[in-house]
C-alpha cells in the first residue's frame, strides 16, 4: 500500500483509543489498545494501520507506536 493510499481516519481512530488508554498505566494501556485493534479492526483496517506505521508513523501518539508491536499484522492482499 502506497503512502498516498493511507486512510487518515485510521490515525485518528488509533489516536482516540490511545487517548483513552493513556489514563491507565503504560503496560495496561498498550495491552488495551492492541487488544481493541486486534479484536475489532478488520484486516483491511489493520493493513492501512501498518502502512501508516511502516511509513514512519507520522501523527500517531507514542502509545500507538508501542502497541503496534502487539497488533496482529494481517496477510497482504
Amino acid at each position: 500500500m502506497q503512502a498516498d493510499q493511507i486512510n487518515p481516519k485510521i490515525a485518528r481512530m488509533a489516536n482516540q483509543i490511545a487517548m483513552f488508554m493513556e489514563s491507565k498505566p503504560e503496560a495496561e494501556g498498550v495491552e488495551g489498545l492492541s487488544s481493541h485493534i486486534n479484536d475489532f479492526w478488520e484486516p483491511r483496517m489493520r493493513r492501512q494501520f501498518f502502512a501508516l506505521v511502516d511509513a514512519g508513523g507520522d501523527g500517531l501518539r507514542p502509545l500507538v507506536l508501542k502497541a503496534a508491536e502487539k497488533i496482529r499484522r494481517p496477510a497482504a492482499d
